[in-house]
């Protein structure tokens, strides 16, 4: 099923024309127009999902394989230290556009792209508490 008014539905079926890295039945992968750096890239898939927990299982499981494709390819011809693997869901984590996309952004030594977030101390008493909370 594909939403009319999403624009990353459209990009994803080439309704509007996009830097296409790689294409198949259900993924478009583009260079992200506003990109965290050298290489940034999206994976979206063709169908709308508004996110990670509208996203069926089959599907999930191949956004990661395709993920671990791309940078395997775009790693040696960017020469880039690493890679981030990003995917937003909702707001309050920072998505903006509400069709599910992983953001495949390389990182280079010193590049300054920053994740945003600062680290915290697990407590002894946080731990246990969340354990017990997330048993089956």
């Amino acid at each position: 099923m594909k939403d009319a008014d999403c624009i990353f539905c459209k990009l994803a079926n080439g309704e509007i024309p996009t830097a296409t890295l790689y294409e198949d039945e259900e993924f478009r992968v583009i260079l992200d127009a506003n990109p965290a750096s050298r290489g940034h890239a999206l994976i979206l898939p063709k169908e709308h999902y508004r996110n990670l927990y509208d996203l069926d299982d089959k599907t999930a499981s191949k956004v990661l394989v395709l993920a671990k494709k791309m940078v395997n390819k775009m790693r040696p011809v960017l020469g880039c230290s690493g890679y981030n693997l990003v995917q937003n869901n909702e707001e309050a984590a920072g998505q903006t556009v509400f069709h599910f996309h992983m953001h495949m952004i390389p990182r280079y030594e010193n590049d300054q792209v920053g994740l945003g977030w600062k680290m915290k101390e697990l407590t002894d008493q946080e731990r246990d508490e969340l354990l017990e909370q997330l048993k089956d």
